[in-house]
């Protein structure tokens, strides 16, 4: 078994530093009510706290961030927030940017600030098929958890306040602007199989500049290993692991478990990111900047290729597997004696800075003027890999006498993205007191926004015939550069009518250079009955276009056993299989909730929401030529539409098809937000309790392409989420002991998938050809219980996943006849005993960790 070098690490530093400490009787810190905490999201009203606020927003403190014991944002988020699911792990590219989402619509539909300024979104488009899939938007795992002060998470519409992406929600990073002090942590961890080990480590520290300045920096380092899954390779092995029926007999040091554990789950990566926050104030006016730069570097194991992939093998120059024996040396290097699993290499670079100013002026008249500018860079190779068809060619030179050994590259350049973003804003706000309750808050302002995309072609070797094995490069035909600019302005007015009541209205015009104009609006209202009650509700309406990647993003992903083509909507080839040009989605969102505060410090809030969804975006399931090696009805135009894009696929692949995006539907998602907390004064400690629940369901309404959009992609949408999610807390303090235990209730989630074996055998069989994939109910837990020596030191010691649950094993088809080299599962893993992927939480099991904090 691996050893455990990380998290004894880890326990090595803590145990040093603990043995001259004092170990000291620690006084019991007040709880934080976080919902007193002043907010700055989800209204333009001055010194409003999250509990007296019109619209649901739930705050998230430095503490709550910090007891999440992997140092990434996305997780944090999705431990601690029921309506917030994250993206467990991808595929190819889409492993390097995960993803998240909330109420169970597109992560392009929550919008990101920080400072509240827009965040830039990732060059990274997520094209795997499932509910992530079209995902372009901003990375949380590129901005440092020590960097943040607190999270505000406004759960509802805000298009008109915020613009495009704030349908779902909108997500706020407030930075730390500490002027002394710091801190600095070490963590180590990995899962119970020892694969994943993750080492970190980070820092915050605080400057004050002259009198009335900041300068606040962060940085963030982070190592973590693969992580693997599966017990053996489909095409080589039988489930037994036996040789398959079709595979040669020297074959035979692959039987057994000689290929299990070489199928990559997560990345191999290097992540060092810095984050700065500073501002000063010059009496009346202060200028104020923050960003940050963050580089990646990762490694993603990509599917096993069998040993005759490359090989010069008269009559079977398609690389499948055969019976007849052959010499290994007609093979490159040594894969004709153990095959080869390719890496994905992937270096990310990306940086923002935003620079402004606000002030007073003209007599209470407050401006706040800015400039923000992003950019992520991706540049993508393929290693560990070689190109058949040269290999080929060099070997028949040979044969031929040219004099030169075969030879064929084992690498190649693949291309890249490049994603920009412009943000100028001005915001201006002025009180007027008109003998109301409060006074009358007026708001206006405008922004203007432009955004570049780019898709890099690759080298010459990525790009001749099918490219090096697991990942043909950008061809010229899919590289551009495209952009587009947007002009936007709002008008926002806060009213208190009476005492206790409070309106809050918003209007928003915006302009695209490539999608013409719209007009959107919002109407919150709130009113308290008393302290302990208040009701409040929202009406809103949204628009958005659809990003440049969505509309523009175009390759091959290739499988051991599969090649799909993404078409970009509305090119020629696109438009033959009826994917027709993206159009801007429209939405409609409704919410109501109350507000409860029975007894003194228990708050509870209870929030249902409906969101309409005209003409959504969504990325189709893939449509076959082949499938399961037969052609299948739709074979002529899907290979017509692959041919009219330049396509060169493998034709002995047993499935080729194609997809794209589409604003094929119509949906509507309805939910329901609960939380509640109570803090429990003790007299040897202090005991926080809460509980906070989502129900969420969406439904499409309208399929307005069920030829293209099928009832597989339409699972996707509506049951790849689980319909209920719980979270049951307690953080229990006592001396220099601190126990933070929660547990988590995910509902069931579920897609339709196809077997590997072709539909026409199964029909003959008297089986269905569409199997619906299920993960149960689960709970998880994660514990953590820390030591402070002192107050400058704190020791952890904790699990995320504690009792190391795994999403279940797909199902093995029953009463037909499996031929060999094709999956036995339902849905036609290549791999055997891999866990579903679309789970709520990962396949890698329990994350055990231990950390070390110091301030100072």
């Amino acid at each position: 078994m691996k050893r455990l070098s990380a998290l004894k690490l880890s326990l090595v530093i803590a145990t040093s530093w603990s043995a001259c400490a004092m170990a000291q009787e620690a006084p019991q810190e007040p709880q934080a009510d976080e919902g007193a905490a002043i907010i700055v999201t989800g209204t333009r009203a001055v010194g409003m706290s999250a509990a007296e606020a019109a619209a649901p927003v739930q705050v998230l403190s430095e503490e709550a961030i910090a007891h999440v014991g992997q140092p990434n944002l996305n997780q944090a988020l999705t431990q601690i927030v029921p309506s917030f699911t994250a993206q467990t792990q991808g595929t190819d590219m889409s492993s390097f940017s995960l993803s998240a989402r909330l109420r169970g619509l597109s992560p392009n539909h929550t919008l990101l600030l920080v400072n509240g300024k827009r965040r830039h979104g990732s060059a990274i488009l997520q094209v795997a098929t499932g509910p992530f899939g079209g995902s372009a938007a901003p990375s949380l795992d590129l901005i440092p958890p020590d960097a943040v002060e607190r999270i505000e998470i406004l759960q509802e519409g805000a298009a008109a306040v915020y613009g495009t992406d704030a349908i779902a929600g909108v997500i706020n990073l407030i930075l730390k602007d500490d002027t002394e002090g710091g801190s600095f942590k070490i963590t180590g961890g990995q899962n119970y199989d020892s694969e994943g080990e993750t080492f970190s480590v980070s820092g915050n520290v605080g400057f004050k500049l002259g009198e009335d300045g900041y300068f606040n920096l962060s940085g963030f380092h982070r190592r973590q290993d693969y992580t693997t899954t599966g017990t053996g390779q489909v095409q080589v092995t039988q489930l037994d692991g036996s040789l398959q029926p079709n595979a040669p007999a020297q074959w035979s040091n692959l039987t057994g478990d000689a290929l299990a554990g070489i199928n990559g789950g997560q990345p191999k990566t290097y992540l060092t990111e810095f984050f700065y926050n500073m501002g000063y104030d010059f009496g009346g006016v202060e200028l104020y900047s923050f960003g940050n730069y963050a580089r990646r570097i990762g490694y993603a194991k990509q599917g096993y290729r069998h040993p005759k992939r490359v090989c010069y093998e008269s009559g079977n120059l398609g690389g499948s597997v055969t019976t007849a024996a052959y010499d290994p040396s007609i093979c490159y290097g040594n894969t004709g004696v153990v095959g080869m699993v390719p890496l994905q290499h992937v270096t990310e670079d990306e940086y923002s800075f935003t620079v402004g100013a606000k002030g007073e002026f003209g007599g209470g008249w407050n401006y706040d003027l800015s400039t923000t500018y992003g950019h992520d860079k991706n540049e993508i190779w393929t290693e560990n890999s070689a190109h058949r068809e040269v290999w080929q060619e060099t070997y028949a030179q040979y044969l031929n006498g040219s004099g030169v050994l075969p030879n064929t590259p084992d690498s190649a350049y693949d291309g890249g993205f490049r994603l920009s973003q412009t943000t100028v804003t001005a915001d201006i706000r002025k009180e007027f007191d008109l003998g109301l309750a409060d006074p009358l808050t007026f708001a206006f302002g405008g922004e203007y926004r432009r955004d570049t995309y780019t898709i890099v072609a690759g080298d010459y070797y990525s790009t001749y015939k099918t490219g090096v094995q697991s990942f043909p490069g950008y061809k010229e035909s899919d590289a551009g550069d495209w952009n587009r600019s947007a002009k936007a302005g709002y008008i926002n007015v806060i009213v208190n009518p009476v005492e206790k009541w409070t309106v809050d209205l918003a209007g928003r015009y915006e302009d695209y250079s490539d999608f013409g104009d719209t007009l959107i609006g919002k109407a919150t209202t709130r009113f308290d009955f008393s302290d302990a009650v208040a009701i409040r509700g929202t009406v809103s309406t949204g628009f958005r276009a659809p990003t440049l990647a969505e509309q523009h993003y175009s390759t091959v992903a290739v499988g051991p056993t599969s090649a799909v083509a993404v078409l970009p909507a509305g090119s020629p080839a696109a438009t033959l299989l009826g994917f027709s040009a993206l159009k801007p989605e429209k939405s409609t969102n409704f919410s109501g909730g109350f507000v409860f505060r029975p007894i003194p410090k228990l708050a509870v809030t209870l929030d249902g929401y409906l969101i309409k969804i005209k003409d959504r975006i969504a990325l189709t399931a893939a449509r076959y030529a082949v499938q399961g090696g037969v052609a299948t009805a739709e074979a002529p135009a899907i290979i017509s539409a692959l041919q009219a894009a330049g396509v060169v696929f493998d034709a002995a692949l047993p499935n080729i098809g194609a997809q794209s995006f589409t604003n094929g539907i119509d949906t509507r998602t309805w939910g329901i937000d609960f939380s509640a907390a109570y803090p429990v004064a003790l007299d040897f400690g202090s005991l926080n309790l809460s509980v906070s629940a989502n129900y969420n369901k969406t439904k499409i309404t309208k399929n307005k392409i069920p030829t293209v959009f099928s009832n597989i992609s339409e699972s996707y949408i509506e049951d790849a989420s689980p319909d209920y999610k719980v979270v049951l807390g307690a953080l229990f303090k006592s001396g220099a002991f601190t126990v933070n235990l929660r547990e988590t209730f995910y509902g069931k989630t579920s897609v339709l998938v196809q077997p590997g074996v072709s539909s026409a055998s199964l029909i003959a069989a008297g089986l269905p050809t569409i199997y619906e994939a299920k993960v149960k109910p689960t709970g998880i837990t994660d514990l953590e219980v820390s030591y402070a020596f002192n107050d400058a030191m704190t020791f952890s010691l904790g699990a995320n996943n504690l009792f190391d649950k795994i999403p279940e094993t797909p199902a093995l088809l029953t009463g037909v006849t499996i031929p060999a080299g094709t999956s036995p599962y339902i849905n036609g893993s290549t791999t055997y005993n891999s866990p579903y992927g679309f789970g709520p939480y990962g396949t890698s099991g329990g994350y055990y960790y231990a950390r070390i904090d110091f301030k100072f």
